[in-house]
């Protein structure tokens, strides 16, 4: 008997939380399902999915920033794909690829079609284009089967505009691989070693992490950023500016993030916005103790005191005082790097993520 045909689609290829979520479930699908991925570009996620096993197929047209025409021809190219493709289920992933992918598998006559919310896009942006995501998911609401949110804090801010509906939208917590390098704990040889990573590019905001690196006092901590996007030359820019190029290392994509976070002391995450980050995940499991700010589903990862210390966005005094705090206890960050590493092996592993998504798709294939 053939399997079902699944095909998860994201807007972008490129080395991204949304992105690694999608790699992160290949493995499990592939057992079960006949898995295809489809994303514009042919970078990490085209890597993710032939080591998996699955077929992969580049898109041409869906980019993510906003464009009419360039917005119609993606739209068509979806149609054709989900024709000629006949999977059972669509698995949308990210805002343009949620949008788009959903109203293309209801003109194909794809009878179910999940979205994943990563962090909704009416939240992240702003004027004309917030207002364009949020009554665009408040249309492609009632075509979908399933709603996934990453995090209660979305699903809740779904349910008041509108772009979700209860009986149909869920809460799966991103999960993470526990089998990696860890962090040694003790004390360290100054300056502390700060990581952050993510794409260089809104809702990330680098130039705050900057000019809070840029208050602490000399010789206390370096920063090493990993990530790529086109605020690069702008947080370079910054961190000349401020006179801190010495201590801030941006260090483009990297492939071993793993080794970084286990080498590090403390990581940090500054954002505008988000749903439930992958590198926050991947850091308490490195046994790293984590300052982030309070935004999106990051309080549902981020116990304040217990795991890591949480600050307003956009705030960088708070950011600074935060860093200093934690990186001049060596005994604290033992122990909310410890404690964060109990709560991603009790709550947040990947085995029980990868099984909540595979009975969604069964249930909703039987539906």
């Amino acid at each position: 008997m053939a399997r079902p045909r699944v095909l998860l689609l994201i807007t972008l290829a490129e080395t991204g939380g949304a992105q690694r979520y999608v790699a992160s479930l290949l493995p499990a699908l592939a057992d079960e399902f006949e898995v295809v991925v489809a994303a514009h570009g042919d970078g990490f996620l085209a890597e993710a999915s032939r080591n998996a096993g699955v077929r992969y197929v580049p898109l041409r047209h869906l980019r993510r920033p906003l464009d009419p025409l360039q917005d119609a021809l993606g739209l068509v190219e979806l149609f054709r794909l989900f024709r000629r493709e006949r999977p059972a289920l669509v698995h949308a992933n990210s805002s343009k690829a949620g949008i788009l992918g959903r109203l293309a598998a209801v003109a194909a006559g794809v009878p179910v079609r999940l979205f994943t919310v990563h962090g909704w896009a009416f939240k992240a942006h702003q004027g004309l284009a917030a207002r364009a995501y949020l009554w665009a998911d408040r249309l492609m609401s009632p075509l979908t089967t399933t709603t996934i949110c990453v995090a209660h804090g979305e699903r809740r801010a779904g349910l008041a505009a509108r772009t979700c509906r209860a009986s149909r939208t869920i809460v799966i917590h991103n999960g993470v691989d526990l089998d990696r390098p860890r962090r040694r704990p003790g004390p360290s040889t100054p300056p502390a070693t700060i990581v952050s990573v993510g794409r260089l590019r809104a809702p990330k905001d680098f130039m705050t992490l900057v000019r809070a690196i840029a208050a602490l006092e000399p010789g206390v901590a370096r920063l090493r950023i990993a990530g790529d996007g086109p605020e690069r030359p702008d947080v370079a820019t910054e961190a000349a500016r401020l006179g801190v190029e010495s201590v801030v290392e941006l260090l483009g994509t990297r492939d071993d993030v793993d080794e970084l976070l286990a080498g590090a002391d403390l990581f940090v995450l500054s954002s505008e916005s988000e749903g439930l980050p992958m590198s926050v995940l991947e850091a308490m499991a490195a046994g790293l103790p984590v300052i982030a700010t309070s935004v999106g589903g990051v309080p549902e990862l981020v116990r304040e005191g217990e795991t890591g210390v949480l600050v307003p966005p956009r705030d960088s005094a708070a950011l600074a005082g935060a860093i200093r705090r934690i990186v001049g206890d060596p005994t604290l960050r033992d122990r909310l790097g410890e404690a964060g590493r109990r709560r991603v092996e009790d709550e947040f592993s990947l085995a029980r993520c990868r099984q909540r998504h595979v009975e969604v798709y069964r249930a909703a294939l039987r539906r």
